[in-house]
């Protein structure tokens, strides 16, 4: 199986990569990359765990962003270990990491969507999104032999950069935390959190990521793969 190429151009892409290469150097022998993603599930783990338990403390936010801490460590090192050591396994390694990769952001997903924060529905939602998005990442995968990490400058670890900012901001500015609007939407009455407002946000975002790059794929396709003329 042919790697496919990777794909990523975040803003933090630079500094993050000679990061992860210089934690990757430093291992210990003893460590492989099926520990790491296991660490990368227990950081999953402990972030939904946070979010929920944020329902009786908001300070319990903490562990959620200490959760995003361990979940990057785990998920963000994993393949550069293995690329350092020279010992990738590309079938294994690519059926792992992206299964995981879904159950870990299923558990993330939840468990913000069960903190006072945020509606479950809208976390459910955007869980959705990022399947759809993932299953087209991984069509190209084969298809183009491009491996997409990032949208717009943005990847998975600016993402959660962007969560540890909010959790931090929840914690620091009780107003913030405070916030409850109630909206009325097709006859239903929906009050919206400042974590909802986001969520909606960033769902709008990754639906039009996902209709504008699936329509230019289908174009690029269309040209390689042409209609045959109709036999008479």
């Amino acid at each position: 199986m042919n790697q496919a190429q990777r794909i990523q151009t975040s803003f933090i892409n630079g500094i993050e990569k000679r990061a992860l290469v210089w934690l990757a150097k430093r291992m210990p022998r003893w460590v492989n990359s099926d520990m790491l993603t296991a660490v990368g599930t227990l950081g999953a783990l402990i972030v939904a765990i946070g979010f929920a338990l944020s329902c009786l403390n908001v300070q319990w936010l903490w562990l959620s962003s200490f959760g995003l801490l361990v979940n990057w460590f785990g998920d963000s090192l994993d393949g550069t270990l293995a690329r350092v050591r020279d010992c990738q396994r590309p079938v294994y390694g690519y059926y792992v990491d992206h299964t995981v990769d879904c159950i870990n952001e299923g558990l993330m997903f939840i468990g913000a969507g069960l903190s006072p924060f945020l509606h479950l529905d809208l976390a459910l939602l955007a869980y959705a999104i990022y399947l759809v998005l993932t299953i087209n990442v991984s069509i190209n995968a084969h298809l183009k032999g491009e491996f997409r990490l990032t949208y717009f400058k943005l990847g998975p670890t600016e993402f959660r950069i962007i969560i540890v900012v909010a959790n931090t901001l929840l914690i620091a500015i009780p107003a913030l935390a405070a916030i409850a609007n109630t909206h009325t939407l097709f006859g239903l009455t929906v009050t919206m959190h400042i974590l909802d407002y986001v969520a909606a946000f960033i769902i709008l975002a990754m639906a039009l990521i996902y209709i504008v790059t699936t329509i230019s794929d289908a174009r690029k396709y269309a040209a390689i793969d042409p209609k045959k003329p109709r036999q008479k």
